[in-house]
């Protein structure tokens, strides 16, 4: 290790701890608008040079913050019209049982998230499927297949009233206190 990955280190050690500002928190906002925008356009909007930016950026990514950077699809023009909810019971809640579950929600790509819930049910399971034939494929022989899963109650959406993946952000204001 040479003395510029000590001084980065070192440097991403510091800012790990440091709470994100108005600045990070726009140029956030703007990416989850629209993730192509360039750099150049980002550093205008956001009042930095493009070298200020591609630091912040750096910084977010390092941290996590910023986790990927992902192309949305229109799931009916790549023929995944079918959008379900599964709800997943399973009949015993020891840890290797989750895990089994946990690793082959993992394996099914129809599975677009999968939350552990509290509550009724044991977890949430958001698929796509091509048609119904699919969906039965889905749920028969791979979610129901499952060691340990008990029962699964399905709900297919008829209309979707709001999809967005952009978290709502509001900058810290002076005092600690997030904007309305």
């Amino acid at each position: 290790m040479d003395k510029t990955d000590d001084r980065r280190a070192a440097e991403s050690n510091r800012s790990a701890g440091r709470p994100l500002d108005a600045t990070d928190y726009a140029i956030l906002a703007l990416l989850q608008q629209d993730s192509n925008r360039t750099d150049v356009d980002l550093a205008r909007k956001v009042s930095l040079s493009a070298s200020g930016l591609k630091k912040r950026l750096r910084k977010l990514e390092r941290r996590g913050v910023i986790q990927k950077r992902v192309t949305l699809l229109d799931r009916n023009a790549v023929d995944l019209a079918l959008l379900c909810f599964v709800q997943v019971y399973l009949t015993h809640h020891q840890a290797d049982a989750r895990q089994q579950f946990s690793d082959a929600v993992h394996e099914l790509p129809e599975v677009l998230e999968c939350h552990m819930l509290t509550g009724e049910h044991d977890y949430m399971v958001k698929i796509v499927a091509r048609d119904y034939r699919h969906l039965e494929h889905i749920l028969a022989d791979h979610l129901g297949g499952i060691p340990g899963v008990d029962r699964l109650l399905t709900s297919i959406v008829l209309s979707e009233i709001k999809r967005t993946t952009a978290l709502p952000l509001n900058a810290p204001q002076g005092d600690g206190e997030s904007a309305p």
